[in-house]
């Protein structure tokens, strides 16, 4: 008899890959907002529209926000809040396939956190998965040690928080719901984006034109050039990060995260149609590599679970 994960399977993979498609739709219009506005009021503009909209499904008994472990929600969510921040301001001046680049370094810093602070055993394939990972991530970013500045590695430090919030996820947050989680970040954003917001006025910054202004510039008024592009933002987050959600809940974790990877696809493919961006064969080949590492990442690890799982019956 076939297991319900096994049935599922092809379903949870088509859920992964639309997700991804919003994702990596949407993103792209966050270079368009950084020509106008700052990333703080985008954080702000954008968590208050969705979180209406988070609270009208809870209120029509779809799913609570009352989170059960208020302080581990909150840590987990503020890492995650983190990492977006490095995430958003570094799509205002590198193409997007590389700021999802170092965003993707997760899966790597995962593995290094679970073997040195958790203790976790890692075999020597991961270990080269992890170098390979590496060496994919310089490709993509182009990294030049000798002319090596903090502005290249802004997306990698967002992986890293990224890493730390999901595995806060997986040992603090279990049970939690998606609307819980989800009203959390956009909390942490809007509260990020109004301290950051009130004291840009307090201070005479000359804030450059463009998208290099993203991080310094204070309210900007009107909105009406962007509005839309914010709320196709909070919108399309909600809907994407709940095929996110309902992807993990019909098909094997293992199974479907590598299809996370299909962002690569449409993010990069969405902003040369859109904004003409192009990536050259070193940093395709940079892209593949990252795949390659992050899936073999995921096949291992989801053995190892499965081999523990075995033992303990």
């Amino acid at each position: 008899m076939r297991s319900k994960t096994n049935i599922n399977g092809p379903q949870a993979a088509l859920t992964m890959v639309g997700a991804m498609a919003v994702i990596g739709v949407i993103d792209n219009y966050i270079t368009l907002i950084s020509e106008s506005l700052s990333i703080w009021q985008f954080m702000l503009m954008r968590s208050a529209i969705a979180l209406p909209l988070l609270a009208v499904f809870s209120i029509l008994g779809f799913v609570t926000m009352r989170p059960k472990r208020l302080w581990a929600v909150v840590l987990r969510n503020a890492c995650v809040a983190l990492s977006m921040l490095f995430y958003f301001g570094s799509l205002s001046y590198m193409p997007i396939a590389q700021s999802l680049a170092g965003l993707f370094t997760s899966p790597l810093f995962i593995l290094i956190i679970s073997s040195v602070v958790l203790g976790e055993r890692v075999g020597p394939v991961r270990i080269l998965c992890v170098l390979l990972g590496f060496f994919g991530i310089s490709l993509v970013l182009q990294l030049n040690f000798a002319t090596l500045t903090w502005l290249s590695v802004v997306p990698i430090i967002g992986g890293f928080f990224y890493a730390i919030g999901a595995l806060m996820t997986r040992y603090l947050c279990d049970g939690e719901s998606t609307v819980s989680m989800l009203s959390m970040l956009m909390s942490i954003q809007a509260l990020l984006g109004l301290i950051a917001l009130i004291a840009l006025a307090f201070f005479d910054i000359s804030v450059p034109d463009g998208s290099n202004g993203f991080l310094l510039r204070s309210w900007v008024w009107p909105t009406s050039e962007t509005l839309g592009y914010i709320v196709l933002q909070a919108v399309g987050s909600i809907f994407g990060i709940g095929l996110i959600i309902r992807a993990y809940q019909i098909g094997e974790a293992s199974y479907v995260a590598i299809y996370e990877y299909s962002v690569f696809i449409f993010a990069p493919l969405f902003a040369w149609i859109m904004f003409g961006q192009s990536l050259d064969a070193t940093q395709l080949l940079g892209l593949a590599v990252i795949t390659l590492s992050g899936a073999l990442i995921t096949l291992r690890s989801a053995r190892g679970e499965r081999s523990a799982t075995e033992e303990t019956l």
